[in-house]
């Protein structure tokens, strides 16, 4: 699993020239309610045993909960399920919103 930090995934996101990866939020609804990043698709951890048919096992994901926690244990659970390309934001949201979004809400 690689890991990448807020910084690098908004450098990512802005570069037109890049294919932009898959971002997957894993935080609950009410979570994902007050603050997400733009374009995330959301499953949350709880469902997704369930719900890995809805991603693209060749897809890059960057996944993403609210410190990194979650996200890292997700991320790991579909690698082990033949998901090769799952990044992990480093410090999740929250980090997010001090590094790259001041704006964006926090909890």
């Amino acid at each position: 699993m690689h890991h990448i930090s807020a910084p690098e995934l908004k450098a990512w996101l802005d570069d037109a020239t890049l294919v932009p990866p898959q971002l997957l939020d894993v935080r609950e609804s009410w979570e994902f309610a007050l603050c997400q990043i733009a374009g995330s698709i959301h499953i949350p951890m709880g469902n997704i045993p369930g719900d890995q048919a809805r991603l693209d096992p060749d897809a890059t994901y960057v996944v993403i909960c609210h410190h990194g926690v979650r996200s890292y244990q997700v991320a790991g659970f579909l690698e082990r399920q033949g998901f090769e390309k799952m990044i992990n934001l480093d410090g999740g949201v929250a980090a997010w919103a001090a590094q790259v979004d001041p704006a964006m809400a926090t909890y």
